[in-house]
């Protein structure tokens, strides 16, 4: 099976994002598994205007929450499934633009450069950043922000293909490896779950030099 389709058939199982959150917005961002929890949007400074791009970009929902904000937003996912969910439910908002493909593949074929480039529990995770993090900054415009998060290291999850594809790193190591491949001021911290939750999450930023 290929890594398209592990994550296709994942995809076909998931939980629809909620049509509105707590505060009864119709589009949101959230760096965590929780919801209604952690840091929004803010994390990459003003977004209007910027071209932005989210790898591993699932339901299209975090996206398109910056794109109602201005800007003109670049999707990638590996799984059809994923981009089809994300077309019908945010496909009506223009400077929006979703593709299916592995990330570090679109990374090396595009010409585009980004002024922003997340990942929420997406590519970053997934992918060697010995790969990915090269690729990354390459596609960057200088000053450019990089923001992704992921379960801290040794929380366990049901995921596709084999066990051991996760790249899981500490705090003080994606700080260490993000300067080792031409980023400035990196940070990284543990989230602290909500109140009754054990299991936090890692969220880490950067500028690309």
């Amino acid at each position: 099976m290929s890594l398209a389709e592990s994550w296709d058939r994942y995809a076909v199982g998931g939980t629809p994002r909620r049509t509105v959150n707590a505060r009864g917005e119709v589009t949101w961002f959230n760096w965590t598994q929780y919801a209604d929890h952690g840091p929004n949007e803010g994390l990459l400074g003003p977004v209007a205007g910027r071209r932005v791009l989210e790898l591993g970009s699932g339901n299209g929902s975090n996206l398109a929450h910056l794109v109602t904000l201005g800007a003109i937003g670049v999707g990638v996912d590996v799984a059809p499934a994923r981009e089809a969910v994300a077309r019908e439910r945010w496909g009506h908002l223009s400077g929006l633009e979703l593709r299916t493909a592995e990330a570090a593949a679109f990374l090396t074929e595009t010409a585009d450069t980004f002024d922003v480039v997340l990942s929420v529990f997406g590519a970053v995770w997934f992918v060697d950043p010995a790969t990915l993090l090269p690729l990354i900054r390459s596609r960057m415009a200088p000053g450019g922000i990089l923001a992704f998060s992921h379960l801290p290291p040794g929380v366990r999850t049901p995921e596709p293909g084999k066990a051991g594809m996760r790249h899981d790193h500490t705090p003080d190591e994606w700080t260490v490896l993000l300067a080792a491949h031409g980023f400035s001021d990196a940070s990284a911290v543990i989230v602290d779950p909500p109140e009754g939750k054990s299991v936090g999450t890692m969220l880490a930023h950067a500028a690309a030099v």
